[in-house]
């Protein structure tokens, strides 16, 4: 099995901003291939001509990278490893390490000749000091597990041949992984795969959930990530999931509910999407939807046959492929009928996508067309299920998912 798939769509951005005077800041779940990431981009920097003394790298997951270190000690450190008169570049692997990181980040960009990535696993990695020193002098990639295509790589399935069975590769896909390592694993079989993504889900609550945040139930924690990762597509509130898991004899406070999503979605775990009022243009702020990152965790967190379920599954992957397209995502809300994606895509031009495993009858061919239909903008609208012989109308572009998966964006 391959082990380097080339992730080509993130090294793409971040050679566009090389040398651009801008942080490079990567960042995403635990695993989903961010140090891989710096390294193939390190391959390609060497490739260009640029000599290994320019290159400096940390890697902050080991402690003897930072034991007994401060950040302006570290600064000092770096500083006197740069060579004179050329350009350096600095890779910080998992920087929140750091106490007061913000101020090593700063002080090596301030530096003549640095061109400065880091990477970190937690959304709060921008949203605090570091984006008010560095307001305007960043940019984030935010990186996901493998998409299908590059799951498909990983695989070396030949996606030219136009036989493959994509709807057994695609149970394939979501039954056991997209994390990279996972992936690499799955020639063990299920079960290694399975205690991989179970060690992993157990590191990343304990080091980038509760090592941050004071939690001291842990089995309420554990009932709401349960809940949401049983409840992915659905729209749901903090107060309406403290209402279910009171029903089911487990009270914890809607506020305490609205903390744990925070840090659940601060680690990338999950996603949150916002709705969107279609005819009023603007965003709601209740009833959001939650998508996990990915859908192996279901295996550890819920155990359940994901085939039951095959619509919100389906509708998972289209999210997070849409993120991958670059795109800003909300779920869409009309009157009296919902749209499942919302889009505002690379070009700021706004797109509508609805999600359906098939259309096997009149009254599903209704329900998924007519949402769409009563939207009377002239943006584009798709209609994406696995139907083999897709059919439009009226305007709207009925797709096969599996080819909008592997259709590689330009």
């Amino acid at each position: 099995m391959k082990h380097w798939i080339g992730r080509k769509d993130y090294i793409d951005k971040l050679l566009s901003y090389r040398e651009k005077g801008m942080i490079k800041v990567v960042t995403g779940l635990r695993r989903s291939g961010k140090s891989t990431l710096l390294e193939l981009f390190r391959n390609r920097l060497s490739q260009s001509g640029v000599l290994q003394e320019q290159i400096i790298f940390y890697d902050f997951e080991l402690p003897e990278s930072y034991l007994g270190k401060t950040w302006d000690s570290l600064y000092f450190e770096i500083k006197a490893k740069l060579p004179s008169e050329k350009i350096s570049y600095i890779f910080l692997d998992e920087v929140q390490n750091i106490k007061d990181f913000e101020k090593l980040v700063d002080g090596l960009y301030a530096t003549a000749n640095t061109d400065v990535y880091i990477t970190g696993s937690n959304a709060n990695l921008l949203s605090g000091e570091l984006a008010t020193l560095l307001s305007g002098r960043y940019i984030e990639i935010s990186i996901l597990p493998f998409s299908f295509y590059e799951y498909l790589q990983a695989r070396e399935i030949d996606t030219a041949n136009k036989y493959l069975n994509y709807e057994m590769l695609f149970f394939d896909y979501v039954n056991e992984t997209s994390m990279p390592k996972g992936v690499e694993l799955r020639d063990g079989g299920f079960d290694k795969v399975y205690e991989y993504l179970e060690f992993l889900y157990a590191t990343v609550v304990e080091k980038d959930i509760m090592k941050r945040h004071t939690i001291y139930d842990k089995r309420a924690f554990g009932n709401v990530t349960k809940f949401i990762a049983g409840n992915i597509g659905n729209q749901v509130s903090p107060s309406s999931i403290s209402k279910s898991l009171k029903a089911d004899n487990q009270d914890i406070h809607h506020t305490t509910v609205e903390n744990y999503l925070a840090y659940l979605t601060e680690s990338f775990m999950f996603y949150q999407v916002n709705r969107f009022d279609i005819k009023g243009k603007n965003q709601l702020a209740t009833q959001e939807k939650y998508y996990i990152v990915d859908l192996g965790f279901l295996n550890v967190l819920t155990g359940r046959e994901k085939t039951t379920d095959r619509g919100h599954i389906l509708e998972n992957i289209v999210y997070l492929e849409l993120l991958r397209r670059g795109y800003k995502v909300w779920t869409g809300s009309l009157r009296n009928a919902e749209v499942d994606f919302v889009v505002k895509n690379k070009f700021g031009d706004i797109e509508y996508y609805q999600v359906s495993w098939n259309i096997d009858n009149e009254k599903t061919l209704e329900r998924e067309f007519n949402p769409l239909e009563t939207i009377k903008d002239n943006y584009p609208k798709f209609l994406l299920t696995t139907d083999s012989f897709p059919q439009n109308r009226k305007g709207i572009t009925h797709m096969n998912v599996f080819e909008w998966l592997l259709h590689q964006q330009t």
